[in-house]
């Protein structure tokens, strides 16, 4: 664990405790920050929010703006989730903010602390824009004191999180439609019609101006690029730089966020060229694991996605690689205990891959029982001891591609292993 993290877990409760109350008054004491920001983009959503951050970051940075940005979780060290003009921020200049929360935030949570040392951080640091990933739900997320984003930004939304939010579509719509405020325009991704209808009626209710992907814009693969059209515009773009067909439409959302910020067309298509988004089926060439794979000539891949949505678009991103080019698949799976596992592991049986289970530092599921859950849907499983084990055995198998998969913290554990795939 880096430091800056094992000090926040050491002097603050870790619990997830969706309230605004502490938040509001540990901003008051530091004189409202959340105030004081370059104008918001606030994004909320279950999948594709952080790759429509990544997007929307990079448009805007080609476009020549500074911008702040703030995402959550991170993936090896914890500066990943605070990013000020373009840089991540600096130990020091992180631990000097900490110590300002740290003296005024009573019982304030882990993600409570954090983010308002983000909005500090980024009150204090001159930008053109700060983009604010939302961290669980929207209604009470520690980010929604935030009232007066310049816009607001929703990712499709799935079931996730499920012992927070609950296991009704449209509740779940409801909580991310938080975000939706009065007087500010709002961009909608794909939506199921039961979570459209429920962020319909935030959107009524605090009369937000919505342009929803699929209804006002849509966009497409072709001629290996990117389509993009609206009532009124039609752009030719280069293929976003994140693989998967899924990343169409959450570099469609960033497009269209990109437009209501009038940035130029050339700007939008530098940002989906130069996006950079870790973990997020991310190629691995370096470090230990990706120089095990080269030496066997076998392609890694690393993904975070840990529900039933994010289990599609792997699947369909694997069995899209496995058309093209046949080769022996291996999975190397490792999940949270709360998470879904069956509906994942349901989304991936029909690319027949060898699953090889494991655990991670933290709430991990058991590997042998995680290997059950993978039988049970119509998987070959086997529990391992680790990655490194697991790989040399996929390897030693025949595996010409593996992926590893199930959980952004086994993702952080991978790429924290050397610091040749640190993000940055």
């Amino acid at each position: 664990m880096d430091p800056i993290s094992e000090r926040l877990r050491a002097r603050h409760p870790q619990r997830i405790d969706l309230s605004l109350d502490r938040m509001r008054a540990l901003c008051a004491a530091l004189g409202d920050p959340q105030h004081r920001l370059p104008p918001v983009v606030h994004v909320a959503g279950t999948n594709g929010k952080g790759s429509t951050v990544a997007f929307l970051r990079a448009i805007a940075e080609a476009a020549g703006l500074r911008v702040h940005a703030y995402t959550s979780p991170h993936l090896v060290r914890f500066n990943e989730r605070i990013r000020l003009a373009g840089r991540l921020i600096e130990d020091e200049a992180l631990n000097a903010v900490l110590d300002r929360i740290e003296a005024v935030s009573g019982q304030a949570t882990v993600f409570e602390s954090t983010t308002a040392a983000a909005f500090v951080a980024m009150s204090e640091t001159p930008a053109d824009l700060a983009i604010v990933e939302v961290g669980l739900g929207g209604v009470l997320d520690a980010t929604n004191v935030i009232e007066r984003p310049l816009l607001s930004v929703i990712a499709p939304v799935d079931y996730d999180h499920a012992e927070f939010l609950g296991t009704d579509l449209a509740v779940i719509a409801s909580e991310k439609a938080g975000v939706l405020k009065a007087g500010a325009p709002a961009v909608i991704g794909r939506q199921r019609e039961e979570a459209m209808a429920a962020i319909e009626r935030r959107a009524t209710d605090v009369r937000a101006r919505l342009t929803v992907l699929g209804v006002d814009f849509d966009a497409w693969a072709e001629r290996g690029g990117l389509a993009f059209q609206t009532a009124d515009l039609f752009m030719d773009l280069p293929a976003p730089a994140l693989a998967g067909t899924h990343q169409i439409d959450n570099a469609a959302l960033a497009i269209a966020a990109a437009l209501e910020l009038d940035l130029p067309e050339a700007a939008i298509a530098e940002g989906l060229r130069t996006a950079r988004w870790p973990a997020r089926l991310q190629r691995i060439t370096a470090g230990p694991y990706g120089e095990a794979a080269r030496a066997a000539d076998a392609e890694l891949w690393l993904d975070g996605g840990h529900n039933p949505h994010a289990g599609r678009a792997l699947a369909a991103f694997l069995t899209a690689r496995q058309a093209r080019a046949p080769r022996p698949l291996a999975l190397i799976c490792g999940m949270l205990a709360n998470k879904d596992q069956g509906g994942f592991f349901e989304a991936l049986k029909e690319t027949g891959a060898t699953v090889f289970t494991v655990g991670f530092e933290g709430a991990a599921a058991e590997p042998s029982a995680l290997a059950a859950v993978a039988r049970g849907h119509g998987l070959g499983a086997t529990a391992a001891g680790s990655v490194d084990e697991a790989l040399k055995l996929a390897l030693r198998l025949g595996a010409g591609r593996v992926a590893i998969c199930g959980s952004l913290y086994l993702a952080g554990e991978v790429l924290g292993s050397s610091r040749e795939t640190w993000p940055d």
